[in-house]
């Protein structure tokens, strides 16, 4: 039998990690004085305990989705591609010269054009680390690491020079009204329901379209095989004639192109402007996410449910207690540890156990007469 069961690879280690996350967060929350049960009590009302809760959760979630999905196609490769951060700060600038560039009569026009600009300023920042990869043998954690420290720098001289707007701040000139998506709020309304004014909006669809594209390139298509296929083993891939230079720039590409994605959600669905650093960090938490994911989009969008959900109850415990801020970053971290870089420390002792109690008894053999 194999090591372990399907079901429990993808829900009981995770459950198990989590459990073990917030066992040690409430410890970690009872030597500062606080109750720890009072404490998740707040975090799982404020996440999901109303439309409010539920709109910035699903924000959230919405760009964990994008970076997740990111991190998950070059997983599906064996390539660790750790600059979503920098991407999605060079999608969030193809997408602000997209609805820039025009006064856009309606969002419904405006926004395949910024899906494309998003999409191609973040394949395109991650082209480079994939080709020195792919040609050159440059690592491509390393690469794109820098990368994300050049497109930061890159966009702070863009917000302070050529696309700054009149004034003090660093940022752009407000989007056209064309371009604004329409908001959770504004479609519920449609329908009769009173949705509390957040900023959850239109881009949380497009993530799911995007988990729905990836789940069909990797599973359904030849390209998706050869991608799961050169991941497995690099060297059987390349006995089976795949090419392994055209797999390492297709499967970055897509993943820079999903990262960049992301600017549709922060960038045009509610800052309406280019800001200085829109991008908060989403781009290292979909590394979290993908590895809680199991690289499946499915699982992706489940573990960004939940990230989602930590972040916007973390929010309201810092609001309403006086758990410091820095103690709410702390629970997130050891979410973000136990789910990913302990991930063996529960796995190990689990593989035994379901090989201990695995294992079938031999059949008997038949007597000969």
């Amino acid at each position: 039998m194999e090591k372990l069961p399907r079901w429990a690879d993808i829900a009981l280690i995770p459950l198990i990690n989590l459990a073990l996350a917030l066992i040690v967060s409430g410890i970690v929350l009872a030597f500062i004085g606080q109750n720890p049960f009072e404490a998740l009590a707040i975090m799982v009302e404020g996440a999901v305990g109303s439309t409010y809760g539920w709109g910035y959760t699903l924000y959230y979630a919405t760009n964990f989705i994008f970076t997740g999905l990111a991190v998950a196609i070059a997983f599906q490769a064996k390539l660790f591609n750790i600059g979503g951060e920098g991407q999605a700060t060079l999608g969030s600038l193809g997408v602000a010269l997209v609805c820039l560039a025009l006064p856009w009569p309606h969002w419904s026009v405006a926004l395949p054009v910024a899906i494309v600009g998003g999409a191609l300023f973040g394949a395109a920042w991650a082209a480079i680390p994939a080709y020195l990869q792919a040609k050159r043998g440059s690592h491509i954690v390393i690469t794109t690491i820098m990368f994300n420290f050049i497109a930061s720098a890159l966009l702070v001289y863009l917000l302070i020079g050529a696309l700054k707007a009149p004034g003090m701040a660093p940022e752009s000139s407000r989007f056209p009204d064309g371009s604004h998506l329409p908001t959770a709020r504004d479609m519920f309304a449609v329908i009769g329901v009173d949705f509390a004014r957040t900023p959850l909006n239109l881009s949380f669809l497009v993530a799911l379209a995007a988990g729905f594209g990836l789940w069909l390139l990797l599973w359904r298509t030849r390209l998706g095989y050869e991608i799961r296929a050169f991941g497995h083993s690099q060297t059987a891939a390349i006995y089976a004639g795949i090419n392994p230079v055209r797999i390492t720039m297709i499967a970055m590409l897509i993943s820079g192109a999903l990262a960049g994605m992301m600017a549709l959600n922060a960038v045009m669905g509610e800052q309406e402007r280019l800001l200085q650093d829109n991008v908060q960090g989403a781009g290292f938490v979909g590394i979290a996410v993908a590895l809680m994911g199991r690289s499946h989009p499915v699982g992706v969008f489940l573990a960004a449910i939940l990230f989602g959900a930590l972040y916007q109850g973390g929010a309201e415990l810092e609001f309403e207690t006086s758990v410091p801020r820095e103690m709410v970053v702390v629970i997130q971290a050891l979410v973000i540890l136990f789910t990913g870089a302990l991930d063996g420390m529960v796995r190990s002792p689990l593989e035994r156990t379901f090989l201990r109690f695995g294992r079938r008894k031999p059949a008997p053999e038949i007597a000969a007469e």
